[in-house]
């Protein structure tokens, strides 16, 4: 999984209500909402859903240009939220994100060697 894949997968789980906003004004993907479950597909037809449950995110999703199933599992104590992902191919990945202030610090590390660090701020974007 590349390090752009890896960022949208981090940026998902923590602005599924801004995200399905934004999908919806910029033409990006088509979104239905119900209680607990958002459900996306893009017009090359990839597809993600976001489910909330007893204190946990799952995210599920098919990328279509790598025709690769994923799935993603979230769990939050206080300021810091802890996730777990596994794709079709066996990729694995396994991360943190821990909110100071207005800003999410995020860690990323993946089975295929991929690390990195994506610093976000609802002021200044993504780093």
């Amino acid at each position: 999984m590349n390090r752009s894949k890896l960022a949208l997968l981090v940026l998902t789980l923590f602005a599924c209500p801004m995200l399905d906003a934004a999908v919806k004004h910029n033409g990006l993907a088509t979104c239905t909402r119900s209680g607990t479950l958002l459900a996306c597909e893009d017009g090359q037809g990839s597809y993600y859903s976001v489910r909330t449950e007893a204190g946990e995110l799952h995210l599920r999703g098919y990328d279509r240009v790598s025709r690769r199933l994923w799935a993603q599992t979230n769990s939050r104590y206080g300021q810091m939220t802890f996730f777990t992902g596994l794709a079709s191919d066996g990729e694995t990945w396994v991360g943190y994100s821990r909110r100071v202030g207005w800003t999410t610090l995020n860690r990323v590390s993946s089975s295929s060697g991929q690390h990195f660090n994506l610093h976000c701020s609802l002021i200044g974007g993504c780093r």
